[in-house]
């Protein structure tokens, strides 16, 4: 159980840190990367998922993900009695990993504010292009039944786990993600990668904050989990 935690804790953390990080690096003013655009932020949350996966794989099973952790359980690969270490773990990764960016970027945040609070939000969490909740809720939904489905998937490349090739898979998994489908919602696809940092977006002290959006932040926390799950459910029908 230690394991567990001290795994998806930490590589939870730096997913965050480098994910929230590089969207970051690239909205926040005055920053050096400012206006790289939505194709670095789509390669480096690839990375930002592969690096630890390949640190904590053998540690946790580097899920990260709640959404994931319940599918796996569900599924039968871990038992029922490690998922709340799992999820505990992932969310204070996550909120840490938060307040790290925070820290990094303080100054490039406050210089971002006066000009649209709403960018420095979209730094820590997710936000739809347009809101319209139940199409939102479906991408989140089928955003991480594609997420899941090919990480189970995975599962059938012959060894792939053996010599790491299953660490570049999700990379270009996640990438592949991102760039189909990360306009409409963000792709959070990952109930922890989003609550996590909109809570510390929530209490942490800006000198001009933008709506943490409450009333949305349901949508990337219930839609990955019924993704995964149905993502289980076909591929137990399926394989």
């Amino acid at each position: 159980m230690r394991d567990i935690f001290v795994g998806e804790l930490v590589g939870t953390f730096l997913l965050i840190l480098l994910g929230n990080g590089v969207v970051a690096n690239v909205l926040s003013n005055k920053s050096g990367m400012k206006g790289a655009g939505s194709i670095q932020i789509t390669i480096a949350w690839g990375l930002a998922v592969m690096i630890p996966a390949a640190i904590f794989g053998a540690l946790s099973g580097a899920h990260f993900n709640p959404a994931l952790t319940i599918a796996l359980a569900v599924n039968g690969g871990i038992g029922w009695n490690t998922v709340p270490v799992y999820i505990l773990g992932q969310m204070l990764g996550a909120m840490l990993g938060a307040l790290m960016v925070y820290l990094l970027f303080k100054d490039h945040f406050e210089e971002t504010v006066v000009e649209d609070p709403a960018i420095v939000r979209g730094c820590f969490c997710t936000a739809p292009s347009i809101m319209n909740k139940g199409r939102n809720l479906l991408s989140e939904i089928v955003g991480t039944f594609v997420l899941v489905f090919a990480i189970l998937g995975f599962g059938n490349v012959a060894g792939a786990g053996t010599v790491g090739v299953d660490k570049f898979l999700v990379y270009g998994l996640i990438v592949s993600i991102g760039m189909s489908l990360g306009g409409l919602t963000g792709y959070a696809i990952n109930p922890a990668r989003d609550l996590g940092p909109r809570i510390m977006y929530a209490i942490l002290p800006f000198s001009k904050k933008a709506d943490p959006m409450w009333d949305y932040s349901w949508i990337p926390v219930v839609g990955p989990i019924i993704g995964g799950l149905i993502a289980v459910f076909l591929y137990g029908i399926i394989f």
